[in-house]
């Protein structure tokens, strides 16, 4: 979800500003991933780096994942939402791991989709804090050399449980992944779109779901065309 701060400044305003209009972007994606039947919708929230940015930005942001837990998530819980969060815990201010806590913990059974926020996560940190454990297991011989493979890595991330992502998006005109979801991403189809990320809504999520659809997944094998 990226732009907030250059749509702030292209309008003049503070930074905070963008901020808060993307919050209500994320509310709108939210809402339309519901009505389109996306069973699982994963948002970049705050990565691991965005610590480097100025104090007040950081405090403005998580001031934002305070109101938005607070205000939405009696609605995403009546709404049959899940909320897991993915990213490490362990550098997180009491009150701010309290709320993550609450929100999955209040909507652990619902089962109409699943809200994946990525909150202070980094693809290189949950891989090496993923083999950090499976290394701990091996060196208490609870487990073979032959069994690790792929999947069972794949058994410790932090997004275990949850389907690898099919269709991955960025606002804003970067053509980068920033560390997000490296291990999962290995075949997901991607989509780049210019606008930024308050200019988010769901026409925009729409046709990126079109392009998508369009598109011949292979897997390494051949296109539905030459298979047929």
């Amino acid at each position: 979800m990226d732009g907030n701060g250059r749509w702030a400044h292209s309008r003049g305003l503070p930074r905070s500003m963008g901020h808060r209009r993307g919050v209500e972007a994320v509310r709108e994606a939210v809402r339309a991933a519901g009505e389109l039947g996306i069973q699982y919708l994963t948002l970049f929230a705050f990565s691991s780096e965005n610590w480097r940015r100025p104090h007040d930005e950081v405090a403005e942001l998580m001031g934002l994942l305070r109101h938005f837990i607070r205000r939405d998530l009696a609605d995403l819980h009546k709404e049959g939402v899940r909320v897991r969060v993915i990213g490490a815990r362990d550098n997180l201010s009491d009150d701010i791991r309290s709320l993550l806590e609450e929100a999955e913990s209040l909507t652990r059974d619902n089962q109409r989709q699943t809200l994946v926020v990525a909150f202070n996560y980094g693809a290189r940190d949950e891989v090496a804090r993923a083999m950090r454990r499976i290394a701990e297991k091996f060196a208490a011989g609870e487990v073979s050399l032959e069994a690790l493979t792929p999947d069972y890595l794949d058994a410790h991330l932090d997004t275990a449980g949850i389907p690898d992502p099919d269709l991955i998006i960025r606002t804003s005109g970067e053509l980068r992944l920033s560390n997000f979801l490296l291990w999962q991403a290995a075949y997901s189809e991607f989509v780049f779109l210019p606008c930024l990320w308050p200019d988010f809504d769901r026409k925009a999520f729409e046709g990126a779901i079109e392009d998508y659809l369009s598109r011949d997944r292979r897997y390494g094998g051949l296109s539905r065309e030459i298979a047929s």
